[in-house]
């Protein structure tokens, strides 16, 4: 005799009654489950998530389970190697990472209500405002309040916009990568990034007068990614006057890399006008390095200081930012 299938359960098996808005309050999901949601969609391991977890794959396994059984969905599908997230488990997935960020800020802002006027600050920015905004107003801001700890990555804004949505920023300085939902953001534009090229000290390009475009093709070039915004600047400049881009390149994200290549070759490398400032500053590093006088300019698109819509800022953050913000005016 055929069993009864339950009319509303779904071809996965699991119910399919919509919810009332109050069944995961009674669930007892905890907190534990929505970190495991997360390590899962951010490592697509069950061996990794529990790593992070700090427990074991069979206790990953179950905890998967669990929230599986409670919300009566399947959440991850396994594959060959590792597994993705349903459609469930990434609408789960992002809502815990909202809820386990708003359990960091209240963390956060019950340290800074018993130590005083103290908190942290996690932020990112390219390099240009890095160093004309982020790093005065980091050193303004611990002046006044020596209590702050402030964590700063500098990074591509392609990998900055991505930490930010993952709640691992509160704001960053960068730009909003055009493969992303810029409604994601807040995003207010507060400067523009103009930049140079720089070679060692003593370069043939430094040894005449101004320097032409078709005159730098034969050189190695130190460029950023392909899709970084100055590297595009760059790479417009040539197509524009119909010079062939160069052809001998070395990908570097790394300022520290792409410093030592110019210094110790006869490389190029097309730097923020704030960065050559500052290497050739005797407050800076007063390094042996010099910027090539070029005929043409190099404009990259405007930064913007950006946070995350609809998400709140600890007080910490938002004294940082506010600051920022009055700086530019």
């Amino acid at each position: 005799m055929a069993a009864l299938r339950n009319p509303a359960a779904g071809s996965n098996g699991y119910n399919e009654t919509p919810g009332d808005g109050e069944t995961l309050l009674r669930s007892g999901l905890s907190l534990r489950h929505m970190r495991m949601i997360v390590a899962l969609d951010d490592h697509g391991r069950v061996s990794a998530a529990a790593q992070v977890m700090n427990i074991s794959q069979p206790a990953a396994s179950r905890m998967i389970a669990e929230m599986e059984a409670v919300l009566e969905v399947k959440l991850c599908e396994r594959l060959p190697r590792g597994i993705t997230l349903t459609p469930y488990g990434k609408a789960l997935a992002r809502r815990a990472r909202s809820i386990l960020l708003e359990m960091r800020e209240v963390d956060r802002e019950i340290s800074e209500l018993k130590a005083g006027k103290g908190g942290s600050v996690f932020l990112g920015a390219v390099t240009a405002p890095a160093i004309e905004l982020a790093v005065p107003a980091i050193r303004e801001i611990r002046r006044i309040y020596p209590r702050i700890e402030i964590t700063m990555q500098v990074e591509t804004s392609n990998v900055l916009a991505r930490e930010l949505i993952a709640t691992r920023h509160d704001f960053i300085i960068a730009r909003i990568p055009d493969d992303l939902n810029p409604r994601l953001f807040e995003s207010r534009v507060i400067g523009v990034e103009k930049a140079c090229l720089i070679v060692r000290r003593g370069h043939p390009l430094t040894r005449g007068s101004v320097v032409r475009l078709e005159d730098t093709a034969a050189y190695d070039w130190v460029f950023q990614s392909g899709g970084s915004p100055l590297r595009q600047a760059m790479e417009s400049n040539f197509l524009n006057r119909n010079i062939a881009l160069p052809d001998r390149i070395l990908n570097t994200s790394s300022l520290l890399l792409t410093l030592v290549m110019v210094a110790q070759s006869d490389a190029i490398a097309p730097v923020s006008v704030q960065v050559a400032k500052f290497i050739q500053n005797p407050d800076g590093l007063a390094g042996a390095i010099d910027v090539v006088q070029t005929e043409f300019d190099i404009e990259v698109r405007p930064y913007s200081l950006i946070t995350v819509r609809n998400r709140a800022l600890s007080p910490a953050a938002k004294m940082l930012h506010d600051f920022i913000l009055r700086e530019v005016g």
